[in-house]
């Protein structure tokens, strides 16, 4: 594309000039704008322009006339055209030697052919080469955008892009992982992966290319002595992808290809929005399902599996159950990483989400991952003759590396072995929750408790349920509670760090950070409040099997109310 010299030397008005020197380069040289200059030239003309003048200003000066034509060549200019008769007559052999070996077309213009039809016939020439190159640029653009409506890749946007720019070509998406691409060798895109920042090559003769809005987006970097352009696509403000392009010189991005590469970048921009939607609600069916999975109960039936098996998963497998709940130590850093602007989960939820899938990928196992009010729920494929081990290595890897995302995070996890029944996933579900529960209950944030290794707190929790036992309970403890609640105490916990160990004072008060009599003191207002001794077997039996009890009510409560 674009208007070559012997385009315009072929119009009626120049059949009486001849062409004086660099006629070779009459059908690789370019015509973009035309113009009337005389001495002197400085900055006024620029490349690829057809200048006429009459040389007024170097009569009888060969100097000044060499002068002017250098200064021409410099600016990259084509065509260099004299009016003569009247200021020149003959133009010196020594300018046509500079015109040819610089490839500067010299034209000879007899003195009677005005200046003001000629510029008219070029501009016109120009314009509808011009037209023609929108009309093709605005097909292009139909192309473009039809291999997105179509539900074709980026595959095929580099193919349509390359077929009509004919450079070599490349589709990224925003981790500088190859979408799509057309003889552009993956060498190139190394530095960038490795995090390159380069500079851009600009060539401030290169008016017409400088002028274009994509111009100022484009990125130029030395790659093994090649020139590769880096273009952003950018949706609602975010870089989604880059569109890279090998070109040797900066005139090959002429104003044609730079159109042809901001139609792209639209239509890649449009396919990214299109994935993303795609993506984001494959995530959200993905993410009922599976919450359905754990929280109702489904029988697992021929219609469960179909379904399952058409979102990717496999519900023919076995699966330990993993609960974890999220707790940060000192304020919440959010996760920072690049990720989906689209999506609907969270950062941390994401970052959570993301890390579990890779550990998945690691140990080679199916996983399946949700999350419910401040919980991730997580089926995790195990056998269920050493579920244990698969699941602590697994979580070991998950909580490493989140460790390092998301600072400050503390995740407790209940652990529930495959089960049998006919609602497994629900089955296990629960069993997970309630370990999970009593395990942050029993030893607070940072655990992990299996669902079998919490048999004496559910026959407790069951125990409790029993309106004359929680009667007991209550009759034991209202006092200390009430004084804890006015007096913004904690003698509850005071006595479970104490029967925690066995009675040891000294132990306790170090736990606790506390002077020694200190702790005197408040285990005296416990027994006052209580009406029990703690040097008595039975009274501190049953002060703590009240604490406990009261606590798993507590527990069995919160579980009914959500």
């Amino acid at each position: 594309m674009g208007l070559v010299v012997r385009e315009v030397l072929e119009l009626p008005i120049f059949n009486t000039s001849t062409v004086k020197a660099g006629e070779v380069c009459v059908d690789e040289s370019k015509i973009e704008w035309v113009s009337v200059m005389e001495a002197p030239v400085e900055n006024f003309v620029r490349k690829n322009e057809f200048v006429l003048t009459t040389g007024i200003g170097c009569k009888n000066d060969p100097e000044a006339l060499t002068t002017f034509v250098q200064d021409v060549v410099q600016s990259g200019a084509s065509v260099l055209a004299f009016a003569t008769g009247r200021y020149i007559y003959d133009l010196p052999e020594s300018i046509l030697t500079i015109a040819s070996e610089a490839k500067l077309i010299i034209l000879d213009i007899p003195w009677e052919v005005r200046f003001g039809d000629i510029v008219a016939m070029i501009m016109g020439k120009i314009t509808a080469d011009k037209q023609d190159e929108r009309e093709q640029a605005e097909i292009v653009r139909q192309q473009l955008v039809n291999c997105v409506l179509s539900d074709k890749g980026l595959q095929d946007i580099a193919q349509v892009l390359y077929k009509h720019v004919q450079l070599s070509v490349c589709l990224t998406d925003q981790y500088l992982f190859i979408r799509g691409s057309q003889f552009f060798s993956e060498q190139w895109l190394e530095p960038f992966q490795s995090g390159l920042e380069g500079q851009r090559i600009i060539d401030q003769d290169d008016q017409l290319v400088v002028a274009h809005p994509v111009y100022y987006l484009l990125e130029a970097y030395h790659i093994e002595n090649q020139i590769i352009y880096r273009l952003p696509i950018i949706n609602n403000h975010k870089t989604q992808g880059y569109l890279f392009v090998h070109a040797t010189t900066t005139s090959q991005l002429s104003w044609f290809v730079m159109n042809v590469l901001e139609h792209a970048l639209t239509a890649c921009a449009l396919y990214f929005v299109k994935e993303n939607a795609i993506e984001l609600t494959e995530v959200r069916l993905k993410d009922n399902f599976i919450l359905q999975l754990a929280k109702q109960k489904k029988t697992l039936d021929s219609k469960l599996i179909a379904k399952a098996d058409l979102l990717g998963y496999d519900l023919m497998r076995d699966y330990v159950c993993l609960v974890g709940d999220i707790h940060y130590q000192g304020s919440i850093k959010q996760y920072e990483n690049d990720r989906p602007e689209n999506s609907s989960l969270q950062s941390q939820n994401y970052a959570i989400q993301k890390e579990i899938t890779y550990a998945g990928k690691l140990f080679e196992v199916k996983t399946m991952t949700t999350f419910d009010d401040g919980n991730v729920i997580t089926f995790l494929e195990a056998p269920a003759d050493h579920y244990m081990e698969i699941a602590n290595q697994f979580l070991d890897k998950v909580e490493r590396r989140l460790s390092a995302l998301l600072k400050g995070i503390v995740m407790s996890w209940g652990i529930a072995a495959p089960s049998q029944e006919k609602t497994p996933f629900y089955s296990s579900y629960q069993k997970a929750k309630i370990a999970l529960d009593i395990g942050i209950e029993r030893e607070g944030h940072g655990t992990r408790t299996l669902y079998e290794d919490t048999k004496v707190d559910r026959l407790l929790m069951t125990f409790a349920q029993q309106p004359d036992v929680y009667r007991v309970v209550q009759q034991t403890l209202n006092d200390l509670l009430v004084y804890d609640q006015k007096r913004q105490t904690d003698l509850v916990h005071t006595f479970e760090v104490y029967s925690q160990f066995k009675g040891n004072v000294s132990q306790t008060a170090r736990a606790l950070n506390l002077h020694r009599q200190s702790l005197l003191h408040r285990l005296k207002n416990i027994e006052t409040l209580t009406n029990l001794s703690l040097d008595n077997a039975d009274d501190s039996f049953l002060l703590e099997l009240s604490v406990r009890l009261w606590k798993l009510k507590q527990l069995n409560t919160r579980e009914r109310d959500q």
